[in-house]
């Protein structure tokens, strides 16, 4: 059994997030299955999966991972609250979603999420 460095990770994690981009979801999949395996106490990798399934246009998919697989794991990620606002915003339930990106936009530990939460919110 091998075991991946920590920038062997990341590189894998950019290389995901490309192949996300670039709408190659299945090869996203694999190497986040990858790096699940190698990495399950990282909020990223649940963050990119969460990602991965708003991409492929799976609101529902994408709410339902980050309530039962995510949050019970990374329960004080800004950034996977950020992503399930914008995924029920995506599926036009804006009352759900203020919740979710208010809890986001008030934390200061993730500026970025917050930040992403904050311009989600609806006026």
């Amino acid at each position: 059994m091998f075991d991946l460095l920590p920038q062997e990770a990341r590189l894998l994690l950019n290389v995901a997030l490309m192949a996300i981009g670039q709408n190659r979801f299945q090869s996203a999949e694999k190497i986040l299955g990858v790096l699940e395996k190698f990495r399950p106490s990282e909020p990223s990798v649940a963050s990119a999966n969460a990602i991965l399934r708003i991409s492929r246009l799976d609101f529902q998919g994408a709410v339902d991972y980050i309530d039962e697989e995510a949050l019970p794991r990374f329960p004080d990620s800004a950034m996977l609250l950020a992503f399930k606002g914008m995924a029920l915003l995506r599926m036009n339930r804006e009352a759900e979603a203020r919740g979710p990106l208010s809890m986001a936009a008030g934390q200061s530990a993730d500026p970025a999420a917050a930040r992403l939460a904050a311009d989600l919110i609806p006026n």
